[in-house]
């Protein structure tokens, strides 16, 4: 396969090379140093060898990683930035892919794109640009491309099935009848009838989801309850006496009247978003280096609690490449606090700092001059966590979440978020 040649070092007159377009230090020759030195014979090989000369994949791949990292997402201004900016024509060595051409090679190479990443995130690790070891997560709202007004709940789905379902009956009857006199002019009673029977059929569809979404809740909902019903049994037997507390209610395997499904786009969610309200959403979550901003993991979900996501996106990051170091601690805020996400992040051996709540604006100038006794020595994790959290090195590792990972999802979003988020690879391979 031919490609266009990579050639930074040819003369011009002004200036005489592309070399001296840029400062040594810039990021726009370590993301092509570091992208140039790993090996792409894999995406060199997919090409047909058909055809026009094609964009070296390095080419492609050093203005995408590069877009992302100075905030330019989108395919249409990478394309136009190989104009517009110095950085990007030294990458492009002053050629200008179109965006169709950026577009088609990500969604192609989503895989090796994903591999890039990661050896990227390698190498900053080698150069020592982070060692990875405090990391935030935090989470955010992202819109779905679908309107909240599409949505269908389940209760609701009922209702316009046995109205649609009488409405195909009367149809039927008039249609059998000799007399159509009472038929509206105009009306064609075939074109009636398929109509409301597209509707019954996309309706159906639309309930069997969420009937299928209610199954995979309760199957979730009844391994928690079985667990907890377990631990009261083995409480009980220890202590000869009946748990105190209520005791936990089985759950129902039965859609709820709540349930929705959106006829758009299936996959979001009704969430309530920040300022009040409630939008057709993702939630988007994100795993960010302290040091370097740098996001390790990163993964949309259409479950609307954080709480839910602090297993699997620690098991994101137990899942990165062992040349990537493992960070020791975790920072999160109160809204991703429980004693299991504790737990699993002790038992993944990383420290966690998840806030217990809402902490005090203007405490007291004598709190952040003292040190809390120690710990009880029969602590659980939660306990130890709260006792970290009060200790003068506590306060200060955790006053570096909000300025780390909620300025990433605020540089993301005054681009485009969903456009990152769709097309940011999974770190953990």
């Amino acid at each position: 396969m031919a490609f266009h040649p990579t050639d930074r070092n040819t003369d011009y007159l002004l200036p005489p090379s592309v070399q001296e377009w840029l400062p040594e230090p810039h990021l726009a020759r370590y993301v092509v140093d570091v992208v140039e030195g790993l090996d792409l014979s894999a995406l060199e090989r997919a090409y047909a060898g058909r055809g026009s000369d094609a964009y070296h994949p390095a080419t492609l791949l050093s203005l995408l990683i590069y877009g992302y990292a100075t905030g330019t997402f989108s395919s249409r201004k990478i394309e136009r930035a190989t104009y517009d900016s110095l950085a990007f024509r030294y990458i492009a060595c002053n050629r200008h892919p179109d965006h169709d051409t950026l577009a088609t090679f990500r969604n192609r190479f989503g895989k090796e794109f994903s591999d890039a990443f990661v050896q990227v995130l390698q190498v900053a690790r080698e150069n020592q640009l982070s060692k990875f070891g405090t990391v935030s997560l935090d989470g955010s709202k992202i819109h779905a491309n679908a309107s909240r007004h599409s949505a269908l709940s389940h209760g609701h789905i009922e209702k316009i099935e046995a109205q649609l379902k009488a409405e195909v009956q009367e149809l039927l009857a008039l249609a059998d009848a000799a007399d159509q006199s009472s038929v509206p002019d105009g009306v064609s009673l075939p074109d009636e009838i398929t109509r409301r029977e597209d509707r019954l059929a996309a309706i159906a569809a639309a309930k069997a989801k969420i009937e299928e979404r209610a199954k995979a809740r309760f199957e979730r909902e009844k391994a928690d309850y079985d667990a907890k019903m377990a631990a009261r049994a083995a409480k009980a037997s220890k202590s000869g006496n009946k748990p105190r507390g209520r005791e936990p209610k089985a759950p129902d395997p039965a859609p709820r009247a709540e349930d929705q499904v959106n006829l758009t786009d299936e996959e979001s969610r009704i969430m309530k978003v920040a300022g009040g309200g409630f939008e057709q959403c993702y939630n988007a979550q994100a795993v960010v280096d302290t040091e370097s901003m740098l996001v390790l993991v990163a993964q949309v979900t259409h479950a609307a609690n954080d709480k839910e996501q602090v297993v699997p996106m620690v098991e994101k990051v137990r899942a990165l490449p062992a040349g990537l170091n493992q960070p020791h601690t975790l920072l999160v805020d109160s809204g991703y606090f429980s004693e299991k996400n504790v737990v699993a992040c002790v038992e993944a051996k990383i420290t966690p700092l998840i806030s217990v709540g809402r902490e005090e604006h203007y405490p007291g100038w004598r709190e952040r001059f003292t040190e809390p006794g120690p710990p009880a020595a029969d602590a659980g994790p939660v306990e130890r966590m709260k006792h970290t959290l009060k200790t003068k090195t506590g306060r200060a590792a955790y006053a570096l979440r909000k300025q780390t990972v909620e300025p990433v999802f605020g540089i993301i979003k005054g681009t485009s978020i969903n456009h990152y988020f769709r097309s940011t690879p999974d770190l953990s391979g």
